[in-house]
């Protein structure tokens, strides 16, 4: 088995993940969203959780752990993952080190679950490129807070 590092390329194949967590304070009431994609672009899966009372760094680590989970229990070795929170993708690069007990956990389950991969990279994007991830999130927000939409 070869194990995936956070920047090794993923070829063209596998699920792409678009991912997102956001949080109404910070923290406050908070939400994950992840939109998986083939490889074509084609959505096959939307996923999303409410987390209740959670910083808006923990919700975008929620993001990635659910797409993580996702091509894992799908038996899909490769995964692409495009996060408009550049905090979360340097750390998960190494480029930046994780200082914060809150999220020291999530990012060790995080690098956990990208080593049984055989492919995996993670790419930061501007908020306008990861509007559904978004809308999703806002929605589980939403959901659990009475807010209508």
């Amino acid at each position: 088995m070869t194990s995936a590092s956070p920047d090794s390329a993923a070829p063209n194949s596998g699920l792409v993940a678009r991912i997102d967590g956001g949080s109404r304070g910070n923290p406050g009431p908070a939400a994950f969203a992840a939109v998986i994609e083939s490889a074509e672009g084609k959505v096959v899966d939307e996923i999303s959780g409410f987390l209740g009372r959670a910083t808006n760094n923990v919700a975008e680590y929620h993001g990635l752990l659910a797409a993580l989970d996702y091509a894992l229990a799908h038996n899909c070795p490769r995964l692409r993952v495009f996060s408009d929170s550049e905090l979360l993708v340097r750390q998960v690069q190494g480029i930046y080190k994780v200082k914060s007990p809150d999220l020291k956990p999530l990012h060790d389950q995080a690098r956990e679950r990208i080593a049984r991969l055989e492919s995996f990279s993670i790419r930061h994007v501007y908020r306008e490129e990861n509007r559904h991830a978004d809308r999703l999130a806002n929605r589980a927000m939403d959901r659990n807070t009475g807010v209508r939409g």
